[in-house]
């Protein structure tokens, strides 16, 4: 009997250990596939101004009046100053 209860008991070690390896493992990997989400985030959302402030660019090119033009390359002026300005680490 007392066989039985060893080897129980190591099949019981063995599975403990099974399971927090595969717990480990999984939460390592939910890490890894998580890193850099942010900058990609970012980065879909400046494309996403950047192509909203391009086709109102485009629209203002359609006027003749010089005011549009005008606030056009003003805000042609801040993007550009605005992606000058980006620093990566």
């Amino acid at each position: 009997m007392q066989a039985a209860t060893k080897e129980t008991h190591v099949n019981e070690l063995i599975l403990k250990l099974a399971l927090r390896a595969g717990t480990a493992r999984r939460r390592d990997g939910a890490l890894r596939s998580e890193r850099g989400q942010g900058t990609v985030e970012y980065v879909g959302l400046i494309l996403l101004v950047s192509l909203l402030m391009v086709g109102m660019v485009a629209a203002m090119k359609g006027f003749n009046a010089t005011s549009g033009t005008e606030i056009a390359e003003v805000i042609i002026d801040k993007i550009k100053d605005a992606v000058n300005a980006i620093t990566f680490r």
